[in-house]
């Protein structure tokens, strides 16, 4: 399923993703899924929330740099090989996934994976 996700530039300094955290509790936007990876002067926090539109207005309002990104999420099945067989999908069809973060529910059958690639129509159709 397509789904739009927020990357937020968070400053590599002390306190900045509690700020960034507490607007959005602030705002009652409640967040779903989140991956964070950093460089040396800045964080990019991957985040897909509740309300997408009300999150980005919040954010660029109190001065944070936003983007909205097109990804998909899918379920796959929580044994071994289960991400695998997704990927090898993807792969054989030309699909690259630029990046990907996870994510199990307790006691769910199904893992969650939230997948950012180059064709996202394509990638929607294999995975149906």
């Amino acid at each position: 399923m397509y789904i739009t996700q927020l990357s937020v530039f968070v400053e590599n300094k002390t306190g900045r993703l509690s700020e960034i955290l507490d607007e959005l509790t602030a705002h009652n936007i409640n967040i779903r899924a989140l991956s964070m990876a950093d460089t040396e002067k800045y964080g990019i926090l991957r985040m897909i929330v509740d309300d997408t539109l009300k999150a980005e207005e919040v954010l660029k309002a109190s001065g944070v740099i936003v983007k909205n990104t097109p990804v998909i999420a899918i379920d796959i099945d929580d044994t071994p090989g289960g991400l695998g067989a997704v990927i090898a999908k993807l792969s054989a069809n030309d699909v690259a996934v630029e990046y990907l973060y996870a994510f199990l529910a307790k006691d769910a059958p199904h893992a969650k994976v939230v997948l950012k690639v180059n064709n996202t129509t394509k990638a929607e159709e294999l995975l149906k």
